[in-house]
């Protein structure tokens, strides 16, 4: 009698273990899709055997542009520009060069002449207008 109720449960434990029945497997995806974009009244291509193809349609004033995303410029990450920081590096290296009448540097003391000159050309321009730049 005990073997009469063991084997129906084992029987029962087996069971799942059976190899079931293929399940309905969903059809595999298309081998190609093509995505377009057509422009105007251009007609958008035929699909051939399998393939999908997805057309976006563009006004014609879009057709020669830059794409949207490439248009649009960044804003500047890291502070000033690279031809910011050489400009001022330039002003801050100009009083050690020839004619930058500075006391610093070997030729400094060559631009003063020239300073005074223009310095004086601009009192004498603000006289003749009187007082106005």
């Amino acid at each position: 009698m005990r073997r009469s109720v063991v084997l129906p449960l084992i029987g029962a434990l087996l069971i799942p273990m059976l190899p079931a029945p293929a399940l309905a497997q969903p059809e595999p995806p298309p081998d190609r899709i093509i995505n377009l974009l057509v422009y105007g009244d251009d007609p958008c291509p035929e699909s051939k055997g399998d393939e999908i193809v997805v057309c976006a349609r563009k006004p014609e004033s879009e057709r020669y542009r830059i794409p949207k995303k490439l248009r649009e410029k960044p804003e500047p990450v890291g502070g000033p520009g690279w031809g910011s920081q050489v400009a001022t590096m330039e002003q801050t290296q100009r009083q050690t060069l020839p004619n930058s009448c500075s006391v610093i540097g070997s030729n400094g003391f060559t631009g003063c002449t020239a300073q005074m000159l223009q310095q004086w050309f601009a009192e004498r321009r603000m006289q003749e207008s009187n007082g106005e730049p």
